[in-house]
């Protein structure tokens, strides 16, 4: 059976990462996707690593399930093509700046009014109504901005995350605002425009847990949760490699400490009250670190899973394909691209009990200048 979004039309402006990192989950999903790139093509084409030009590792991973075309927007055929295209469509999407989206004519205030039933979705750097709303944004800027940096600490000061994380969190706002639009037209019959900007979306992504003590005014403590930002919360050593163990409730440190031969430990009263154990997190987890070196990762593995408790080994992500659970679920699968040859792709996370999310085309080459419009 075709996917949920199946009939669902959405022309894709998008560049970079977010933004088709987003139509790719809605193409997945069983849009059609219509991407339009410029004559130069997407930028994200050139990072490597590659087999051809054009072809980045990248590029591939997120404009599967799309058809591609070449417009130049500033040539007035290919200009009038795309409103051929946005008249047929069912969301129009685009990470554009905005100064260059009136300048093409191409905000929700020319279009809107044109194409009432219009989803239209701008994926933005910062909010349009406030004092950033030119400046350039990319990931590195927003995990700066939004106070992710400052919560990842390096050696020498505040630290990246090793993911392009701002991009990617703005793209699923964009699904989730996209979807959300559509089932609102099925209601009311009219279009709207939707904005997603990458600094407000990861502020709110981060404040959830983050925003702490500042959520009462006058605030109960500092901003941070802290038992995500103690230095002793971290991947442990054992006696062969690293292991992943996260006691989390007054019974798994009460197991997890009698399995480790430390009763002393497992008896003591703060760990039956959950704002006393919140309150030392950091020795409890100093303390996990020191014994967890005392064995090899998969007997600690056979000891605390039979007793609950959460863990896992620490995978490098080059091991993942061989995992037995990625191998079981088939997340992981081998295709042949009509270009790049045989290539490891991971398939749509999501499963519908009766729709299909499902792998219908993969990234390709660009287009030549679209003469036509595909039917």
């Amino acid at each position: 059976m075709a996917g949920p979004l199946a009939g669902i039309r959405i022309l894709d402006l998008t560049t970079v990462i977010a933004g088709p990192f987003a139509t790719q989950m809605l193409g997945d999903l069983g849009a059609q996707v219509i991407k339009v790139e410029a004559p130069g093509g997407d930028i994200m084409r050139a990072p490597g690593p590659a087999r051809s030009p054009g072809m980045g590792a990248a590029f591939l991973n997120c404009n599967r399930n799309k058809d591609l075309v070449t417009l130049d927007l500033k040539d007035p055929g290919d200009h009038a093509r795309l409103m051929e295209e946005i008249a047929g469509a069912d969301v129009f999407v685009h990470n554009m700046r905005m100064g260059a989206a009136r300048r093409l004519g191409l905000d929700a205030e020319t279009l809107g009014p044109r194409f009432p039933r219009l989803i239209y979705c701008a994926i933005v750097g910062f909010g349009q109504d406030g004092p950033y709303r030119d400046r350039p944004a990319y990931d590195d800027i927003i995990q700066a901005a939004s106070g992710w940096a400052g919560l990842m600490p390096g050696t020498d000061g505040p630290a990246y995350a090793p993911t392009i994380v701002a991009d990617k969190t703005a793209g699923l706002f964009a699904v989730s605002a996209i979807t959300s639009a559509l089932f609102e037209r099925e209601r009311s019959g009219q279009g709207q425009a939707v904005e997603v900007p990458m600094f407000e979306s990861m502020v709110s992504f981060l404040a959830v847990e983050h925003l702490a003590g500042l959520s009462f005014i006058p605030p109960e403590g500092p901003a941070g949760y802290q038992r995500l930002l103690t230095p002793w919360r971290r991947p442990y050593r054992a006696a062969d490699g690293y292991i992943a163990v996260m006691p989390y409730s007054g019974g798994h440190w009460q197991a997890f400490f009698r399995a480790a031969g430390r009763e002393d430990w497992a008896t003591e009263p703060a760990l039956t009250d959950d704002r006393a154990r919140a309150a030392m997190i950091a020795t409890l987890y100093e303390r996990l670190a020191s014994l967890l070196q005392s064995r090899k990762v998969q007997d600690w593995l056979d000891l605390l899973e039979p007793l609950q408790i959460p863990c896992s080994r620490v995978n490098r992500f080059e091991d993942l394909a061989r995992d037995p659970h990625v191998q079981a679920t088939g997340l992981f699968c081998e295709t042949d691209h009509p270009s790049e040859g045989r290539m490891l792709t991971v398939r749509p996370p999501l499963r519908f009990s009766r729709s299909r999310c499902q792998i219908r085309n993969l990234a390709s080459r660009q287009a030549p200048r679209m003469s036509r419009r595909p039917e």
